[in-house]
């Protein structure tokens, strides 16, 4: 991680990143809870993982970076989704929206208020995508660059 991606982090807990990604562990310890929702918890976890600490890594859909479908990717992946949305998505969504409104009001604010975004339309539509080190973002095929 670059010394800009850790002050980016750093000062992200303090504008909402922790926040967040409490919410997205309680969407995923809920969906664990009721055990049919295991699989929506692990995706839950992994992003409030991603939430916590976003600068320096990216999502990615699956397919494309690993270069071919699965499960999540599918038609699967597309019902999985649609759930998600009704269970948590939205007030996920909806969280990070009010957090990058409050945010963009201050030009020092802008790229915490972009990253909430980035986050909100992740919060709608999880399934199928992967959280990979920036760097790694650009390749398509996982092995090949």
């Amino acid at each position: 991680m670059s010394l800009l991606s850790l002050l980016l982090n750093v000062l992200w807990l303090f504008t909402g990143g922790i926040w967040m990604a409490l919410g997205w562990l309680l969407a995923g310890v809920l969906m664990a809870l009721s055990i049919v929702g295991l699989p929506w918890a692990r995706s839950a976890l992994t992003i409030a993982h991603y939430t916590l600490l976003p600068f320096g890594q990216t999502a990615v859909r699956r397919d494309e970076f690993r270069g071919r479908e699965d499960m999540g990717t599918g038609a699967l992946g597309f019902i999985g989704n649609i759930v998600w949305f009704v269970l948590a998505g939205w007030w996920l969504a909806l969280g990070h929206l009010i957090s990058a409104v409050g945010l963009a009001i201050t030009i020092i604010g802008l790229p915490f208020a972009w990253a909430h975004l980035k986050l909100a339309l992740l919060a709608l539509w999880p399934i199928g995508t992967e959280i990979v080190p920036s760097d790694d973002a650009g390749r398509r095929v996982a092995g090949r660059f």
